[in-house]
């Protein structure tokens, strides 16, 4: 396999178009038609993780985090940053990060914590917006059955947790086909008049490719009039954070030592005891002190994230009980999914799970 193949598979999981505009994802070093030898799974890509890819023989690290988030001016090996770039060029090691890509997935950071605490349901905390497309287009009324089922196995026509979506009405459309045309209906040099259904359905942006191939692939017709517009409406199955409900309500106390053990945190920072059950969890990986308000707004018992500062915990107010379990905490079984994600795809590849401690933070007990 080439590296474009093995990241081709990774934006199934996390298309780039889903990365918030401040980050800084996809393939960040080497060229993307290189032949993999060995892919490297990590949450941060370090001095130490380029070291073991070189002793374990991959030429590919996917990392979460990206190991260049602004641009680099010069390679002089003054910070950890330039290091690291330096040695995984000298050994031809490329870097691939997911980062807020994979923060806003469906099936990304947060579904991971929420598995992690054994809950199943779970919806979007703060939905995105801006990526939601609408296709309306005109097809005979015979064949909009068709159509509509083809555009829907291409991912349209999703709306939250209903699929199948879709609107259309009757009407007249007409057409005289010119010289050279081959028309489906009608004949050449006569206006022609056919009962027509004009259908309109929502898609997000990422699939747009997928939806328009096959609007053109199962469209009688052989110019297809469509139309395609923009929408503001927030996209349910996108975005940070996700909500979930504990099987039974938990004491606040034993909700701390569950969060504790589960997520594998050597302490919890947290707001005052409310004296109130746990049921409605919120999760947010990574610094999550501006999901507090989106919190409290869906009714959430308590919200786990990380880098809460001093002032913010007082957001919580008797509204929230608000757990800091840290950074790396949070995040640090998002490699296990990235990897589970390429060994269900490419089972016979070679793709390890970095044993790289990155966590910058130490504890004094």
């Amino acid at each position: 396999m080439i590296i474009k193949e093995v990241t081709d598979i990774l934006e199934e999981l996390a298309p780039l178009d889903y990365a918030e505009d401040f980050d800084n994802v996809g393939l960040l070093v080497g060229d993307p038609h290189t032949e993999v030898s060995g892919v490297l799974v990590t949450l941060d890509t370090l001095e130490v993780v380029v070291e073991e890819a070189i002793q374990k023989k991959c030429n590919l690290i996917v990392s979460f985090h990206p190991i260049l988030f602004s641009g680099l001016k010069k390679l002089t090996g003054a910070t950890y940053v330039e290091r690291t770039v330096m040695k995984a060029l000298r050994h031809h090691i490329a870097i691939y990060a997911t980062h807020t890509a994979l923060d806003n997935a469906w099936d990304g950071v947060n579904a991971k914590i929420l598995e992690v605490l054994g809950i199943d349901d779970r919806q979007v905390l703060i939905p995105k917006k801006g990526v939601l497309r609408k296709l309306t287009t005109y097809v005979p009324q015979e064949d909009a059955g068709k159509l509509k089922e083809a555009l829907f196995n291409a991912g349209a026509g999703h709306i939250g947790k209903y699929s199948h979506c879709s609107f259309s009405v009757g009407g007249t459309g007409s057409f005289k086909a010119g010289e050279g045309t081959n028309p489906a209906k009608g004949e050449i040099g006569k206006v022609h008049y056919e009962p027509e259904a004009q259908l309109h359905l929502l898609y997000p942006a990422d699939l747009e490719g997928h939806i328009l191939a096959a609007l053109q692939k199962n469209h009688p017709y052989e110019e297809v009039a469509y139309e395609i517009q923009h929408l503001e409406n927030t996209y349910q199955r996108l975005g940070m954070g996700m909500l979930g409900s504990l099987e039974q309500p938990m004491e606040e106390k034993a909700f701390l030592a569950f969060v504790k053990k589960r997520m594998e945190a050597s302490v919890i920072r947290h707001s005052a005891l409310r004296g109130k059950k746990i049921k409605k969890v919120a999760v947010l990986g990574g610094s999550g002190a501006f999901a507090i308000r989106h919190a409290i707004a869906a009714g959430a018992d308590a919200l786990i994230t990380s880098d809460i500062k001093y002032h913010q915990f007082f957001e919580a107010g008797e509204k929230l009980l608000l757990l800091d379990i840290g950074h790396f905490e949070s995040e640090q079984f998002t490699k296990n999914l990235l990897l589970d994600h390429l060994t269900k795809k490419i089972p016979n590849f070679a793709i390890s799970l970095s044993e790289s401690i990155t966590n910058p933070i130490k504890y004094y007990y």
